[in-house]
């Protein structure tokens, strides 16, 4: 359910029979259902450049398997699976092959809201106590759009240490909605609402269950009855280790040099609303063609829902996140996306809406790297929107001894950890089922790394101690606070 894996592996060994590929793909000029203007077609050139990108990538990161969906005003010009679904079975990866969505979830959710709050149910403004009655004072002043927009303050629930044995949102545990909605109830305020951008799956939890009070319907059924059926998005559904599913992939996890089946939690957080659904690159294509019309959504609640939430200040946050999508530009180009992360999954949908051009990337391997495999293909696509050449950065020479200050552990995301560790002088990043990789340093506080064209900078007390770090990769700014 993260915002986004971030950090790269290194030379991992290559893995062998990644070659199995599926594919539905345009080889003529289409027109969209209602006769507008053609879709413009791939070249067998740029499906091959895609193939070879593709290949590639998944050889690097030990992905077992990825579909991706190109698609040009919904209309789509390449669904293609490449790899294995299931890696015991040899099961390959086809258009139609279901995979998890973590956060990417978050969207629908957020769409859902805003059909209530149409509907004049639900109010942007509403102080979320409305909802929970019996939430402490310290929510007074949280709104429905601070959780929308990740500015609500709220601790996040889903950290190692609560969702662990001992702790209070054990996954491994059921729990109702009210006994979900207590606990949640229970955790620190980080900070005042509004003041800060901090992503926080706490948010997403309470607003399906929201969407629950105020409807009469667990907020999954909700998105079907309103989205899912009305667009014909036949696959998209929760989440169930229990029901038999057609094209279902498994998920895989890399512990050290080896891939291994997806963790196991609970049935209840596989049914949160921060990020558990099933969907497919042939359904998501309907998906992206909606939200070019107003049939689900009127044009003001779209432009909410892509306008970068601002904070106290009046400045936009630093995330540059609306309510369930970050906007940004690419090449002066506007970029609408977001990515997922979840039990064995990791995917990303983005939408280049100047060029009505979308990429989804769906993989089965929580430590892949969907955002930056979108970009690519982009500009595979559309060479105007090719991914800038990374940065330059030079070394300098700091003295050791501030090594000391930043030596620990930072949550970047839930389930995911940066370990910070120093080595005869030199200063190591490793984060979640990684290897551990050199940081080098450009100035005392700002360090990058070689494999990948990532930094992180350190922010520090008077006593030059981090407190936490920012991870700077994407053109995002991700916060990770330091464990104790």
């Amino acid at each position: 359910m993260t915002i986004n894996h971030l950090i790269h592996r290194g030379s991992w060994r290559r893995f062998a029979g990644l070659c199995l590929i599926s594919v539905v793909c345009l080889s003529n000029v289409t027109r969209s259902d209602n006769g507008t203007s053609p879709s413009p077609k791939l070249t067998p050139e740029q499906v091959k450049d895609i193939d070879r990108y593709i290949t590639s990538e998944m050889e690097l990161d030990r992905i077992p398997g990825m579909a991706i969906g190109v698609y040009s005003h919904g209309q789509v010009l390449m669904a293609k699976g490449y790899g294995l679904a299931n890696v015991e079975l040899n099961v390959p990866v086809k258009p139609e092959t279901l995979f998890q969505s973590g956060s990417v979830g978050k969207q629908f959710v957020s769409a859902a809201v805003m059909m209530l709050v149409e509907e004049g149910r639900i109010g942007l403004d509403d102080s979320i106590v409305k909802y929970f009655p019996n939430a402490p004072e310290t929510w007074n002043r949280v709104l429905v759009k601070n959780l929308l927009s990740h500015t609500s303050g709220l601790a996040e629930y889903e950290t190692e240490q609560r969702t662990g044995p001992k702790g209070p949102f054990y996954m491994r545990l059921d729990f109702t909605e009210d006994e979900l909605v207590e606990k949640t109830e229970a955790l620190p305020i980080d900070f005042q609402p509004g003041e800060k951008w901090a992503y926080r799956n706490t948010n997403y939890l309470l607003l399906g269950i929201m969407i629950h009070k105020v409807t009469g319907k667990f907020y999954a059924d909700y998105l079907t009855e309103r989205i899912f059926k009305p667009l014909v998005m036949t696959s998209t559904r929760l989440i169930s280790d229990a029901d038999i599913i057609p094209n279902r992939a498994s998920g895989y996890e890399l512990h050290g040099d080896k891939v291994q089946n997806q963790t196991w939690v609970s049935p209840t957080f596989n049914s949160t609303a921060d990020g558990t659904l099933y969907f497919n690159v042939l359904d998501l294509a309907k998906w992206d063609e909606a939200l070019y019309g107003t049939g689900l959504l009127k044009q003001s609640s779209l432009d909410r829902i892509w306008t970068v939430f601002p904070l106290n200040d009046g400045k936009p946050n630093p995330a540059h996140y609306g309510f369930g999508w970050i906007i940004n530009t690419l090449n002066e180009h506007k970029l609408i996306e977001h990515s997922g992360g979840w039990q064995g999954f990791a995917c990303i949908i983005s939408r280049y809406v100047d060029d009505t051009l979308t990429i989804v990337v769906l993989t089965n391997l929580d430590a892949s790297h969907p955002g930056k495999i979108a970009h690519q293909i982009a500009g595979l696509v559309n060479p105007a929107l090719k991914p800038p050449p990374p940065k330059e950065h030079k070394e300098v020479p700091v003295d050791p001894k501030l090594f000391d200050g930043y030596i620990g552990r930072y949550q970047l995301a839930p389930n995911f950890i940066v370990t910070i560790t120093a080595e005869d002088g030199h200063l190591f990043a490793q984060s979640t089922g990684q290897p551990k990789v050199q940081i080098f340093p450009e100035t005392e506080r700002d360090y990058f790394l070689k494999v990948v064209d990532a930094q992180i900078s350190f922010v520090t007390d008077s006593n030059g101690r981090a407190t936490e770090l920012i991870l700077h990769q994407s053109g995002t700014n991700v916060h990770a606070k330091r464990l104790e």
